[in-house]
């Protein structure tokens, strides 16, 4: 009979607490054991950690630099196996390490005589569980359990625990045999293949940016969500997707326009079941006859060019009459400046803008109503409802969404990295600005973190307030995802003059230079000024021009490498490693076709950035402080125990230990 009494004989806080932990360490010899366990882990290397950011499309560049861990894999597998393989068996392993899933199922078409596929399963199943163990040398048994496949779990430890035995070849060739006569023994490679690259990096953090420009951005999201061990910082190009999923209008109309600018449009009707057909029929109707010459989209696709180009002066239009109406409704942002339909003189085709006026190269405004230019016309109402609809009704799009926001947050701190999307915004001095939010003036940490809650408040409530706030996050001047005073948007479509297109950024991007400005912002963070290191991406480096990722301060480093091919075809990871900080630079991948039929791989250029006297271990992450804390924990359940504040359970029932089946364990 279970014992239903309280295990603690007076109502004590710290005792309440105890007694959850007590239930997982009865008594205090298995909490002894756990703190020898976890003091133990302590000393393990830290596990490698890759910062990715500002993916912005490009799905099949980025499961390569997950798959091949960064370039990380490659020249780990050609120390361990220069001398056990040809050059040309490297070079098939290393397709199978990169690629498990695809190789497997080519094979499987492949070998089809059982002599065949013993030979092959055997050999490269004894060089996998090498790699395997290799790799499992550096991690907690019970961290690194959790990444086994449920159902394999047993043998791989079985497999983990062969070469410390008397164990043999024959071990071996049983559970290839048991595999084989099952047909698993390829389901096994692959699993086996998709474990070690996991193993092979500790966490992925993206630095945010998975949607735009790039092809599929819903393709990216579905392989990160694949990742066992990801961290999520967003940027504002993911709010702009995050807020148009919850319904605000003005957003919706932003990401389709930049969809159509760019011809990615598969992802929205592939991806996410949203038609466009509302949208072509209002392009139709309205602007049939308009050759929206400034409208021309970038890249080749199904439909019609002339089409895409009237679609996306539609959608834009309708962007910024209702982005009109949300700063309308906004007034403590101080964006008025930024309502520009009200500011057209009509009848002489120009604009005033920032107190100087220009002419329009484009003046047909078919939807547009002089008397009240930020009013939707009846057609463009019965447009915006069925694409509205789409946006909330798409259950990937929701369930991404949902996954962004769970995974995410505005900052994180990785051992000596302050790792963000934009910047931090603040004045010509350095100062931090502030920007109202929920009746309160917030500045520097305490607005990421406010940003946050109401980013999940949105998420859970969708209320119109926070909706502007995603919008604003998206593209305003103090949004710390954003980071310019502006998005001229209406004035490179419509203006030929070049001196309206003029972005300015934040003072930050300037400042992150001087040492000084960057141990305020480490020490706003609470992070160590004299080893801290400041991560940002968001604005690409433009490598073709000489720039450094590295600042000249040495405190701050950008790793926006333009990573789509949009942008320009590179992009970074930042290598948190036991020894170093090492950027890598990526450079162009022709296909995941060639890479597993040809070998082609991304062997990245890499740059020290820091180096360490020594390997740092668990103790020195974040890992080890939560370790730390849990130590502490268990040391005052034993001091429980030892004072008898805590019954101990000791796992007697009617007078004898229980021996349920121990001896078949």
């Amino acid at each position: 009979m279970t014992n239903t009494t309280l295990s603690f004989k007076r109502p004590e806080a710290d005792l309440v607490a105890l007694e959850h932990l007590s239930s997982r360490y009865p008594n205090a010899a298995a909490a002894i054991a756990e703190i020898a366990r976890l003091s133990a882990v302590q000393t393990l290397p830290l596990g490698a950690i890759h910062i990715i950011s500002d993916i912005h499309g490009e799905e099949k560049k980025l499961q390569h630099v997950i798959n091949n861990a960064s370039g990380t894999l490659r020249p780990l597998v050609e120390k361990l196996f220069s001398d056990r393989m040809s050059e040309s068996e490297l070079k098939e392993f290393l397709k199978l390490v990169f690629y498990p899933a695809e190789v497997t199922a080519k094979l499987k078409d492949r070998l089809t005589d059982p002599d065949e596929l013993r030979e092959y399963a055997r050999g490269t199943l004894d060089s996998q569980f090498f790699l395997f163990r290799h790799l499992m040398a550096n991690y907690s048994l019970r961290l690194a359990t959790q990444l086994f496949p449920a159902e394999y779990r047993d043998l791989l430890m079985e497999i983990l625990h062969a070469p410390f035995t008397a164990r043999g070849g024959e071990f071996i060739d049983a559970i290839v045999d048991q595999l084989i006569c099952g047909g698993k023994a390829l389901h096994f490679i692959h699993l086996l293949g998709r474990l070690i690259r996991n193993l092979a990096v500790d966490e992925i953090v993206i630095g945010g940016d998975c949607w735009d420009r790039g092809p599929r951005g819903d393709r990216v999201v579905d392989y990160l969500r694949l990742q066992p061990n990801l961290s999520f910082i967003w940027g504002n190009h993911d709010v702009l997707w995050l807020g148009a999923a919850l319904g605000n209008e003005a957003l919706i109309c932003n990401v389709l326009r930049v969809s159509l600018r760019y011809r990615r449009l598969s992802q929205l009707d592939e991806g996410y079941s949203i038609p466009l057909t509302p949208l072509e029929h209002l392009a139709n109707s309205a602007y049939g006859d308009d050759p929206a010459a400034y409208f021309v989209p970038k890249g080749e696709g199904m439909r019609p060019m002339e089409l895409v180009a009237r679609m996306q002066k539609a959608i834009a239009v309708m962007q910024f009459k209702l982005e009109g109406q949300l700063i309308e409704r906004n007034q403590e942002w101080d964006l008025e400046h930024r309502r520009l339909l009200h500011r057209v003189a009509w009848e002489e085709g120009t604009i005033e803008i920032d107190g100087c006026r220009y002419e329009l190269r484009d003046t047909h405004f078919p939807t547009i109503d002089p008397a009240d230019p930020y009013a939707l016309t009846d057609e463009e109402e019965q447009c915006l409802k069925y694409l509205k609809q789409s946006f909330l009704r798409s259950q990937k799009l929701q369930e991404q969404m949902r996954f962004m926001v769970d995974s995410g947050s505005m900052y994180l701190k990785r051992r000596d990295c302050l790792i963000f999307h934009g910047c931090v915004p603040v004045d010509d001095k350095g100062a931090f600005r502030s920007m109202p939010f929920d009746g309160e003036q917030l500045s520097g940490r305490a607005l990421f973190e406010h940003i946050e809650m109401v980013v999940h408040r949105a998420l859970e409530k969708s209320e119109t307030k926070d909706l502007d706030l995603l919008w604003y996050l998206w593209c305003g001047p103090l949004s710390p995802l954003f980071g310019k005073d502006r998005i001229a948007t209406f004035e490179r479509y419509f203006i030929e003059d070049k001196a309206p297109h003029k972005e300015n950024k934040d003072p930050y991007f300037d400042l992150i230079h001087d040492e000084a400005f960057c141990d305020r912002v480490l020490a706003e963070f609470e992070m160590d000024a004299a080893s801290g290191l400041i991560v940002n991406g968001h604005v690409p480096v433009k490598i073709e021009q000489g720039e450094s990722p590295l600042k000249k301060s040495g405190k701050a480093i950008t790793i926006d490498g333009a990573f789509s091919e949009a942008y320009g075809d590179y992009g970074y990871t930042l290598l948190l490693e036991p020894d170093s900080i090492v950027l890598a630079e990526h450079h162009h991948f022709d296909s995941i076709d060639s890479a597993i039929r040809d070998g082609v791989d991304i062997i990245p250029d890499k740059r020290k950035i820091r180096q360490y006297d020594c390997i740092r271990s668990v103790r020195d992450g974040e890992r080890g402080q939560r370790i730390r804390y849990r130590i502490e924990e268990l040391q005052r359940l034993v001091q429980a125990y030892q004072t008898n504040r805590l019954h101990e359970n000791h796992g007697y029932e009617g007078g004898f230990a229980s021996q349920s089946l121990s001896h078949l364990r």
